[in-house]
């Protein structure tokens, strides 16, 4: 069999690697120059860090580096990658820098791909029994519409995605403004606001921030990184165990998060500072959890650092000569750069638009059952679509599942029962998530949920005492490095 995979990724990486396992003849595709996805030197941002800790953050087969910080930067990230390739001989199979420009549906069923030099060249065509798409649930930045841009990038000003921006230089001496408050917002802000002459960040809603060390002593990895942390939250499916015992959302549930909230309110002197978001300290589990960035409040505190909060960039224009911002709030300010970490989108562009519709629901989510496969497109499935707390694990346990799908050890239910259970699950998160589940890609913060349904699936476990030690400990991604290797024993491969 001839498998296509799109996305040289996390994902990407670890479905090659478990369907060569299974002798299929791999082919991965990717327009960037190197392996990591959104780790790739193309998309890195100067301050780009790991929300996990190293040993949370890696395929079960290989540790990162013991000499690695406890939360990797973005090029030690992508080192990692590399390192993974070249251990496991995956480099024959990879085709970089070559853009997928579209997939077509044959009657094999099978798919044509035509593929063509990134950025430009000559196009060709091949075809393949089965497509992967592992192009990533934060993939293609969401930069919103601006009114007066054009006039704004004449008079020399300039608009750029976190993932567009690379090179601190740009923002020396110039006034910045970010758009944003999550994750590559605040990163990105704080190594711009030692260079920059202004950083202003401008956040439609503050978002909680995750401590690294909760009062400076306990590592947040010991309260979201294992099953206790997942436990808080309720589950649409609860488990026998939370029907008999005072359920997640409970008063001791509540208790913990109010307790953390009111660490993190002092930790980080938000009230002095006016930065205590609206809501409950358990919305961090919404989509991801945004760890603080280091200095982020220190800067606010001194200066260097402006946020305004309950704002949106409600025009573009020039003054004097010079590109100004306008916010809702009606302040207008110098903005010679406007960097904009407002989210991504979660499209398929290289598909047809009536393949893409027979992924979607009404409401644009992507129907795919245990977040792999579609239930009326066949030849085709996902991986890493369940961005989650443990996304290489959960990436791999996926190829896993897959693996024996295209082996014919695994009979997924009927289409219909598919859409139904995908559906079902589908309302629930977004009424949990607030509509922040990437269109059906996360499973934030139920990560060890989904993969227990993935393994069941499979009849495939890591036994009791390695999930008893999940409640207190962070999940080592290590005690399933196994898995793999038991569904190929089963296989006679």
């Amino acid at each position: 069999m001839k498998v296509a995979i799109v996305g040289a990724g996390y994902a990407g990486l670890g479905t090659a690697r478990m369907l060569m396992r299974c002798g299929f003849e791999v082919t991965v595709y990717d327009r960037a120059p190197d392996v990591g996805g959104v780790w790739s030197r193309t998309r890195r941002y100067p301050g780009l860090r790991t929300q996990n800790d190293k040993r949370t953050y890696a395929f079960s087969e290989l540790p990162m580096p013991e000499h690695y910080p406890e939360w990797p930067d973005g090029e030690q990230v992508q080192r990692y990658l590399e390192s993974y390739v070249e251990h496991f001989g995956l480099g024959s199979s990879l085709r970089l820098g070559t853009e997928v420009v579209t997939a077509e549906l044959t009657d094999g069923p099978g798919w044509s791909l035509t593929l063509r030099p990134a950025g430009a060249g000559e196009s060709t065509q091949e075809g393949f029994d089965h497509l992967v798409v592992a192009n990533g649930v934060f993939s293609r930045p969401a930069v919103p519409v601006l009114t007066g841009r054009t006039q704004f990038e004449e008079a020399g000003g300039r608009v750029v995605a976190t993932s567009e921006f690379h090179y601190l230089e740009d923002a020396r001496g110039r006034d910045v403004l970010v758009v944003g408050y999550g994750k590559s917002a605040c990163d990105l802000a704080v190594p711009i606001s030692d260079v920059a002459s202004t950083t202003t960040v401008a956040a439609r809603r503050l978002l909680w921030k995750m401590p690294r060390k909760v009062a400076g002593v306990l590592n947040y990895k010991y309260l979201i990184l294992t099953r206790v942390g997942e436990a808080l939250f309720p589950y649409f499916r609860p488990s026998l165990r939370e029907k008999v015992l005072p359920g997640p959302g409970g008063r001791v549930g509540k208790a913990m998060l109010a307790g953390v909230k009111a660490i993190a309110v002092r930790q980080f002197r938000l009230r002095p500072l006016g930065l205590v978001p609206p809501g409950s300290f358990g919305e961090i589990a919404r989509s991801t959890v945004s760890l603080v960035t280091e200095g982020f409040y220190e800067r606010v505190a001194d200066g260097r650092l402006r946020v305004v909060r309950d704002v949106r960039v409600e025009e573009l224009t020039v003054r004097d000569g010079r590109p100004h911002a306008r916010l809702s709030s009606g302040e207008t300010l110098p903005a010679d750069l406007i960097v904009c970490g407002t989210g991504f989108d979660q499209q398929v562009p290289f598909l047809a638009p009536e393949v893409v519709a027979r992924l979607l629901d009404e409401r644009g989510n992507f129907v795919l059952h245990r977040q792999i496969l579609p239930p009326d497109v066949p030849a085709l499935s996902f991986a890493g679509y369940r961005s989650s707390f443990f996304c290489p694990l959960g990436a791999e346990i996926g190829a896993v599942w897959t693996a024996a799908y295209l082996l014919g050890g695994l009979r997924p239910p009927p289409a219909a029962r598919m859409r139904a259970e995908a559906s079902e699950k589908l309302c629930w998160m977004e009424q949990f998530s607030a509509g922040k589940h990437a269109r059906g890609a996360s499973v934030v913060p139920f990560s060890m949920r989904d993969i227990d349904e993935v393994l069941a699936d499979l009849q495939l476990d890591v036994g009791p005492v390695v999930k008893a030690r999940q409640w207190l400990l962070p999940v080592d991604p290590s005690s399933y490095r196994g898995i793999g290797t038991a569904l190929l024993t089963r296989h006679g491969l």
